[in-house]
């Protein structure tokens, strides 16, 4: 009976595992913060990034206008990437962008702007990244659509053609 037994708890056994690896294997392990939308734009001092003043949140987004918040580094390879779509946007006199330089060495920094351009009507210097995890940001790019004080969309990951018309629609 003993010999009869064990092959069957054995068995029993490796199927339980299996079905329980093989759940573990359909879960997503992809860590994707919550898209916080309609709340109002955190407060934060912040050092601008061509003058050594510091700036709070509240002096920079007016009421009644659109402003793009881009958070960006010079080590990005998608912010090199996107970097066309955001001076097209600049362009845009509906729009006003601010850049978050995040974790970043200034002078390459500088180097970036001057070699792609400047999209940006004030940008902040956040070496440490603390200003850019009080927005919820977990990585490099990151755009938030703001009007009145209020984060009405956020985009995660590197601007494109469809972002792009999507922002120009709404913004309209």
């Amino acid at each position: 009976m003993k010999n009869k037994l064990l092959p069957i708890i054995i068995t029993s056994l490796f199927i339980i595992i299996f079905i329980f690896f093989y759940k573990g294997l359909k879960n997503s392990n992809i860590y994707t913060p919550e898209t916080k939308i309609n709340i109002k734009v955190p407060s934060f001092d912040g050092e601008l990034f061509y003058e050594k003043k510091i700036i709070n949140s509240s002096e920079l987004f007016q009421v009644d206008k659109y402003y793009l918040l881009n958070i960006w580094s010079s080590w990005c390879v998608p912010c090199r990437q996107e970097h066309s779509l955001l001076m097209n946007l600049s362009k845009d006199k509906n729009i006003e962008l601010i850049g978050i330089n995040y974790k970043d060495i200034k002078i390459k920094a500088k180097n970036f702007l001057a070699e792609l351009g400047n999209p940006y009507k004030k940008i902040i210097f956040d070496d440490k990244g603390i200003i850019a995890i009080e927005w919820g940001a977990y990585g490099v790019p990151e755009l938030y659509l703001i009007k009145d004080g209020i984060i009405i969309k956020k985009y995660i990951g590197p601007l494109n053609k469809t972002l792009f018309n999507e922002i120009n629609y709404l913004t309209k």
